[in-house]
C-alpha cells in the first residue's frame, strides 16, 4: 500500500513509551520499518474511514435505474433463506 515515490511529509507522533513498543513489535512481525507499517495501517484506516463517505454522479436516467433497482425486492436466493433459517450455534 505504500507509495514507491520519494517521501517529502513528515508526521510527528507523540505516543506512551509501551504504545511505541507494541507498534515496533509490530512492524517487525509484519517485517516492515515502523515508518512502513504505520503509513500501511494509517492509510488502510483511511481509506475504510472514507469508502462510506465518497461521492458519485448519475444523469436523471443512471438516477431513475439506480433507485429502480434499490426499490426492486431482492431476489430469491434459497441458499440465504435456508442459512438465515438455521438456529445459531448457542440455540442449538
Amino acid at each position: 500500500m505504500t507509495e514507491l515515490m520519494p517521501r517529502s511529509e513528515r508526521v510527528d507522533l507523540r505516543m506512551t513509551a509501551d504504545a511505541k513498543r507494541t507498534l515496533q513489535r509490530a512492524a517487525m512481525v509484519a517485517n516492515k520499518t515502523l515508518t512502513d507499517f504505520l503509513l500501511d495501517s494509517g492509510l488502510h484506516a483511511a481509506f475504510d474511514t472514507l469508502a462510506d463517505r465518497r461521492t458519485f454522479v448519475l444523469d436523471e436516467t443512471q438516477w431513475a435505474e439506480f433507485m429502480a433497482l434499490l426499490d426492486a425486492p431482492p431476489a430469491a436466493n434459497p441458499r440465504l433463506r435456508q442459512l438465515l433459517a438455521r438456529k445459531s450455534a448457542w440455540e442449538a
